[in-house]
């Protein structure tokens, strides 16, 4: 059988001396857990922190780490390890969205939520899924309107014919200004510009058009 991949999560909530013991065999536990399961464990991450708390760096390095590697599975002693109020719901949806099971030693197996639980996570769910299908009708909505004012995408980006125009990574400010000038919103403008592939934030299309009437300006 192929072993599938797992990392081990443990927390305590000060950090007395006294708790180190219980880390130890939150630990040991889970890693017997994981040899039942035939799981692989990739790594293990600890924190001495309230569950209430999310700015726990064993958490956020557990969070990258599940991103990047594609894990299969988080494995905890029990619920309350992974978080508490808030906190918790909000670490059980991130781990749902990278595809990872929370497993816990408590429940010998996958967690065990109640109907409210997962009713919020499904809420959650499509909370963000209208959130980005609003986010793809505004960048819609900008390109239309840009090439109704005559603005030519194809013109200014080296991948679609222009070798002088400017490569994908850099700050297009000739297109801010151009779609500026045709009366567009920053945020219709950085609708538009996200839509041709540029990373870029509407705080800065605004601050590079500012500089750019303030040089212009003085000029």
């Amino acid at each position: 059988m192929k072993f599938k991949k797992c990392v081990i999560y443990c927390r305590v909530s000060t950090e007395k001396e006294t708790q180190s013991e219980s880390l130890s065999r939150q630990a040991e536990e889970l890693e017997k857990m994981a040899a039942e399961l035939e799981l692989r464990i990739e790594a293990t991450f600890s924190d001495r922190h309230s569950g209430y708390d999310t700015e726990r760096e064993g958490l956020l390095d557990l969070l990258d780490f599940v991103q990047k590697e594609k894990v299969d599975a988080v494995l905890i002693q029990d619920e309350t390890r992974l978080g508490r109020g808030n906190a918790r719901m909000a670490i059980l949806h991130l781990l749902t969205k990278t595809n990872t099971d929370v497993l816990t030693y408590h429940d010998s197996g996958p967690i065990s939520l109640n109907e409210m639980d997962t009713m919020l996570l499904e809420i959650l769910a499509l909370v963000e899924e209208y959130q980005r299908k609003i986010h793809n009708a505004k960048i819609k909505r900008g390109m239309k309107r840009a090439i109704q004012e005559g603005y030519r995408p194809e013109k200014n980006l080296k991948n679609h014919g222009n070798l002088e125009g400017r490569e994908r990574i850099d700050v297009p400010l000739n297109e801010i200004v151009s779609l500026r000038e045709k009366g567009l919103t920053f945020e219709e403008i950085t609708a538009v510009l996200k839509g041709l592939g540029h990373d870029i934030s509407k705080a800065t299309v605004h601050r590079r058009y500012q500089e750019y009437s303030a040089e212009n300006s003085l000029s």
